[in-house]
């Protein structure tokens, strides 16, 4: 199916116990869809009631685009073939699969969860599997990878239709093996429902996505289910032991567990040694496959994590200990994660996706740590997303940075103005002065950059890779690393800063 051999709807429903049909099981069905635009001659509509939209308002839109099957939670309604399921998203995810071939049975996967550190832990299991020879598929927060094809990333974890249509390519590109960042909202929505992972991974928890989730413990729960419900019995969990979740997320396991940590002796997978720079960091693993010793590109403590939880996930695929070295060794960055940009400044800029007050905590510690004469840091917060951590992250620019400029990141539906007032009232009164509000995106980096010298690093927090900003009537072009190439090219061209 979609592009392969139809499938017959009796075969599809064996997938789905319990269900109820009305009407032909013999049809032949070419395609599983969830959105009615994408519906076509010969394809099976899934209604699936979303916190906005519900799709059995467009059951009808589907079937005038040639939808054969409507398949809901709710009764049917009308004429033609009607499935009638429990859960339409354990349904999606089930005939996604179906109608692929179930083409995660011939993948090993790596599923990497947490709230901080998913991205950069995918990319480094990638590059460990890729220095071992494999061709490897990647989903994640950036890019989707299939083999050597890059696509840009939808969202972090794509709707289940969409994911089996990427492990589909996967297998047929000649992939065993994926790595994929499992979102919070992708456990809880069913998107990954019916996979099995040969590795989870468990970066950390921290303050993010209470719009969605409610609460701390309710978030925790959504991660959980990647260690309870989709680890195979014979897999591994990776788990950062530096971390307060790390006991439960090792209970919670099905397969064994190898902890990780910066410092506790316990831990499998431990670093000794640990030097960082600007310029990389080295450090020693002491692991279950022996002293490993460690060069990376990557900088900082929290790049130290996220390298031990790697060659954690690397180790335990079997993967030999010098093709994960070399793997880590040769990821030289990835987009938008302590990206420095370097246009012939005398000082460092650096571009990172930090957007909760743990990981710009983190950042900037590590931004301080490597004993800068002065740390500029430009950010915001998004609209329509998280409150709680605005003010957080207004105490944490503060205490961590010389200066801080407020401004917009992606506002959304929200007025940018009422967005910077709720990080503000996080900033002491003491440090009033040192703290600048400039809306505009573009003109805060103009005047961060404009601070620059010998020893100065403005930080770019907040949208990393993201080539858009989101305003509340559209979205335009917008990328961190190129402003500020443009800005410093500006101020070269000017004969330096003002």
């Amino acid at each position: 199916a979609r592009g392969g051999a139809a499938v017959r709807l009796s075969r599809l429903l064996a997938e789905l116990p319990g269900a109820e049909l009305q009407g032909d099981p013999g049809l032949e069905i070419a395609d599983v869809v969830h959105d009615s635009r994408r519906a076509s001659p010969g394809s099976l509509f899934v209604a699936v009631r979303g916190r906005v939209t519900d799709g059995n308002q467009f059951a009808a839109a589907a079937r005038k685009k040639g939808a054969l099957v409507v398949c809901s939670e709710e009764p049917p309604s009308g004429e033609g073939t009607w499935v009638r399921v429990a859960d339409s998203r354990e349904a999606l995810a089930a005939l996604s699969a179906a109608i692929f071939g179930f083409p995660a049975r011939s993948l090993e996967l790596v599923g990497v969860t947490g709230t901080n550190g998913k991205t950069t832990t995918a990319y480094l299991v990638d590059s460990a599997l890729r220095a071992a020879g494999e061709t490897v598929g990647l989903l994640g927060t950036v890019e989707y990878r299939v083999g050597d094809r890059i696509a840009e990333a939808v969202r972090t974890t794509p709707e289940s239709s969409d994911l089996q249509a990427l492990f589909r390519e996967m297998v047929d590109a000649g992939c065993r093996r994926a790595v994929l960042e499992v979102s919070s909202h992708s456990l809880d929505l069913k998107r990954v429902h019916g996979l099995e992972c040969r590795v989870a991974v468990f970066t950390n928890l921290t303050r993010d996505h209470l719009d969605y989730h409610g609460d701390m413990d309710a978030y925790f729960a959504a991660k959980r289910l990647l260690f309870e419900r989709h680890l195979r019995a014979d897999g591994h969990a990776i788990v950062n032991l530096d971390d307060d979740r790390a006991g439960e997320v090792v209970r919670a396991s099905r397969g064994r567990a190898w902890t990780y940590s910066l410092e506790d002796p316990r831990a499998d997978l431990l670093a000794e040694d640990v030097r960082l720079s600007l310029d990389g960091t080295r450090f020693r693993a002491r692991t279950p496959a022996g002293v490993l010793e460690i060069e990376t590109p990557l900088v900082g403590r929290f790049n130290v994590q996220n390298a031990l939880a790697a060659i954690g996930a690397g180790l335990a695929l079997g993967t030999a200990p010098d093709a994960v070295q070399r793997g880590i060794a040769s990821l030289r960055g990835v987009p938008g994660r302590m990206e420095r940009v370097v246009a012939g400044q005398d000082f460092t800029v650096l571009v990172n996706y930090a957007h909760t007050d743990d990981a710009l905590k983190n950042l900037l510690e590590t931004v301080r740590g490597l004993k800068p004469r002065r740390v500029v840091t430009v950010f915001g917060c998004g609209g329509d997303r998280d409150r709680t951590k605005r003010p957080l992250m207004g105490a944490v620019a503060a205490r961590l940075s010389d200066v801080v400029i407020l401004t917009s990141d992606n506002p959304r539906s929200e007025p940018p103005e009422a967005i910077l007032e709720e990080i503000r009232r996080g900033i002491p009164a003491a440090r009033a002065a040192d703290t600048q509000v400039v809306p505009d995106r573009r003109d805060a980096i103009a005047r961060a950059l404009e601070m620059g010298r010998e020893g100065v690093v403005v930080v770019i927090a907040g949208k990393g890779h993201e080539p858009y900003q989101v305003l509340r009537e559209r979205t335009v072009p917008f990328d961190d690393r190129q402003v500020a190439r443009d800005v410093l090219a500006r101020l070269a061209g000017a004969g330096g800063r003002r």
